[in-house]
């Protein structure tokens, strides 16, 4: 009856006919669904933002990188590189060169500014096959001034093992340049380190077989053990099973399900969009250097009270010249030391805050703020709290 009535009234709006008025009708009551739906799912989306994926918190057994060093020369320069008669080592390495290729240098006519003994470093991807390529960095290990225009050959990068797994090669790029003549100098950058992009080839595969794995180990790169088993619960609640086990705090151990066996990359592929919400200590940044302060989402103070106030002593040293009077037989000219020592302190009752039981640190900070505290007494203060024993957090000092 009331469907009926509200078809009837729309229809009788003037100009309207009746089907145009269902039409309507039909049309707002979607639209409203449709909004209604979208609150909704936002509504449920909203918590997901503070988590994170478990490929963001996690290193996966075998997934990892291998770093690669090599020694090999830059040539090329235009008068920038090593001095050879005092390098010694680029010496006997431009003379092995030559020797491999065929040629017999002497040690008169090694006398070139053109050559630069050079550290290459690249780092090796898990699973990299060979002929992939590889981005490598060239360091100046001489007197070079600059490796500007400079070709590195063809040096072999080793690994941990001693064995060689690329080969590099290639023109150097430098993001910086030195210029300068006898009375002044600019430099711009570092122009003694350089990068070769896709300078490096893989020659060897570094063996390591994933689907035949029978179980799979999550490292936490921050461990804890809040999230190392809220890891394994998510993990056990989408396979179905109690696979995932947390042994210790960085360690999460994952039996492969018969439905992944020998498709462990399908499982991590799953596994790793899962999201959860790490825990954290409560801990405190501090590094002395630069006055940095990082605090933690869960630092809270017992009830303490905090006054801050300086103490400026001033020393001035004026010295004033002691003669005797005209035409005087006797005395002699001396200066003499006057010291002006001028102690203030600053502060005074506005200059004491009390902070609550269990505040939280967006109070802290403020209560800070409104004291006028600046980064250096900051870090004071903090010590100071923690040895009352009123700070329930971890300071680690940089």
């Amino acid at each position: 009856m009331n469907h009926m009535i509200a078809f009837k009234g729309l229809g009788g709006l003037p100009g309207i006919a009746p089907a145009k008025g269902r039409q309507m009708f039909v049309e707002a009551v979607t639209a409203g669904l449709i909004s209604l739906l979208m609150l909704v799912m936002l509504s449920w989306a909203s918590p997901a933002n503070a988590q994170s994926r478990i490929k963001d918190i996690v290193d996966f057994e075998g997934v990892r990188d291998n770093m690669l060093v090599g020694y090999g020369l830059v040539v090329g320069l235009n008068g920038t590189g090593d001095t050879i008669q005092t390098g010694h080592f680029t010496q006997q390495s431009l003379k092995a060169m030559l020797n491999r290729l065929g040629v017999k240098p002497t040690d008169a006519g090694l006398d070139s500014k053109n050559v630069a003994a050079v550290m290459v470093t690249a780092t090796l991807p898990g699973f990299s096959a060979e002929g992939t390529r590889l981005d490598v960095t060239v360091s100046a290990l001489g007197d070079a001034d600059s490796l500007l225009g400079g070709t590195l050959l063809v040096t072999p990068l080793l690994g941990a093992d001693g064995e060689v797994y690329a080969v590099a090669q290639g023109q150097v790029a430098v993001g910086g340049f030195t210029a300068g003549g006898a009375a002044e100098t600019v430099t711009k950058g570092v122009p003694t380190s350089a990068r070769i992009a896709n300078g490096g080839i893989v020659e060897r595969q570094i063996d390591f077989k994933m689907d035949a794995m029978p179980s799979v180990k999550l490292s936490l790169r921050n461990p804890d053990f809040t999230t190392a088993r809220r890891i394994a619960q998510a993990v056990n609640a989408f396979l179905g099973t109690s696979a995932a086990v947390s042994t210790d705090p960085s360690t999460v151990n994952v039996i492969v399900p018969d439905v992944y066996k020998n498709q462990v990359v399908s499982m991590i592929t799953d596994l790793e969009q899962l999201r959860i919400e790490p825990d954290q200590i409560a801990r405190i940044i501090i590094d002395e250097q630069s006055g940095v302060i990082v605090m933690g989402e869960n630092v809270r103070l017992s009830t303490v009270a905090v006054a801050q106030g300086n103490l400026t002593i001033r020393i001035t040293e004026t010295a004033q010249v002691s003669q005797p009077g005209p035409f005087s037989q006797t005395g002699t000219t001396t200066t003499v030391a006057r010291t002006d020592v001028n102690v203030t302190e600053t502060g005074g009752a506005q200059q004491l805050a009390v902070l609550q039981d269990g505040v939280t640190l967006q109070q802290f900070v403020n209560g800070l703020n409104a004291l006028g505290i600046g980064p250096r007494d900051m870090i004071t203060i903090l010590q100071a709290v923690k040895a009352a024993g009123a700070l329930q957090a971890e300071i680690e000092v940089m």
